[in-house]
């Protein structure tokens, strides 16, 4: 699995100001809306569900919201660079600039965990992180976040 099968170009975004987590959260639902075709309340809901059961912010600026979805057919991913960082009650208590969200199937099982861990393994690279800050163009972002991932998969 790399980053390239689940997230598409058009699920990638800079976003100027977000407010609070729940309205980050409706951003997150509004892409999957017109990218993936997703009932917005329904990715809302489940996002705010699994930040419930405790935070997923996972330090250094990072946050990588998850949640099964009955609607979802495979793992699909969207990606939010925040220009003024949100306090998301992460692990380190900064403020997140860089979201991966992560919808899966409700019967995931496995891949959910393999896309939740590449995720995870890319966005703990400070390079990675760093590209990500210096750029705010969505296909630039997009192509950090592919490319990067084809070449530690090599």
């Amino acid at each position: 699995m790399q980053l390239a099968d689940i997230l598409d170009s058009e699920a990638v975004k800079s976003i100027a100001s977000c407010t609070s987590k729940k309205r980050l959260f409706h951003d997150l639902g509004e892409l999957a809306d017109n990218c993936y075709e997703l009932q917005m309340t329904d990715v809302v809901d489940a996002l705010i569900e699994r930040e419930g059961l405790g935070p997923t912010g996972v330090g250094q600026g990072v946050a990588l919201p998850h949640a099964r979805i009955a609607d979802v057919k495979s793992v699909r991913g969207i990606f939010l660079r925040l220009e003024k960082p949100l306090n998301f009650d992460a692990v380190d208590r900064q403020p997140v600039d860089l979201v991966f969200a992560l919808l899966a199937p409700e019967n995931a099982g496995v891949d959910h965990l393999k896309a939740l861990a590449l995720v995870s393994r890319t966005l703990r690279d400070p390079s990675i992180c760093a590209k990500l800050r210096a750029n705010s163009d969505p296909a630039t972002l997009h192509t950090i976040l592919t490319e990067t991932a084809t070449t530690q998969a090599a």
